[in-house]
């Protein structure tokens, strides 16, 4: 199986980098955000104390988290891989991903970390906000989820690059570019196998 995580700071172009990835290597997708709105969406007991903890700016409890992804993946047993796209997102959930993976007979085969500078993020997320209205977008907010960022998640390279699964990816660029470089950093794990 192909399992790999798309890594970076808000803003960084995950999102979007994630939807050409699943298509084009037909993994199953695994959005924690996406599946975070959807439970908010639909008003259940862990959308609505996801909303608050995002609203504020913080990450959601690790829990919360692994209970959407085990639920989500029980689902998918049965794909060519996983794309994670927001998962994991601190030291202790990179843990928890390779006992669910091992559960799958599988292991992570790499974490793709997109490499933006800060103030390109606050511009894209300020940007973001003006065009779709999330309410997790103003500049307060912004510099809160940074913050949380680098004191929570910046452990997860480090976890990463002890086990040779790192990549760098220059995340500076049009959309073509940016997939450029992580399709060829894809296409050689692939080779390896």
């Amino acid at each position: 199986m192909l399992n790999i995580a798309l890594f970076g700071p808000p803003g960084s172009g995950k999102g979007t980098q994630s939807e050409r990835i699943f298509e084009r290597y037909g993994l199953a997708y695994i959005s924690t955000g996406d599946l975070l709105r959807r439970e908010i969406a639909e008003c259940t007991p862990l959308g609505m104390e996801a909303k608050s903890v995002i609203d504020r700016g913080g990450l959601v409890e690790d829990e919360m988290v692994v209970h959407i992804i085990e639920k989500y993946l029980n689902t998918h047993s049965h794909s060519k891989g996983i794309l994670f796209d927001g998962f994991p997102r601190t030291t202790a959930q990179c843990y928890i991903l390779e006992e669910m993976l091992a559960k799958m007979n599988t292991v992570l085969s790499g974490m793709f970390f997109l490499d933006v500078p800060e103030e390109e993020l606050r511009r894209r997320m300020l940007y973001r906000a003006q065009k779709s209205g999330r309410s997790d977008d103003n500049i307060e907010v912004i510099n809160r989820r940074l913050e949380e960022y680098h004191e929570k998640t910046l452990p997860v390279m480090e976890f990463y690059a002890e086990r040779g699964k790192l990549y760098r990816i220059n995340g500076l660029g049009s959309e073509a570019e940016v997939l450029e470089r992580l399709c060829v950093e894809i296409e050689q794990i692939v080779k390896t196998g």
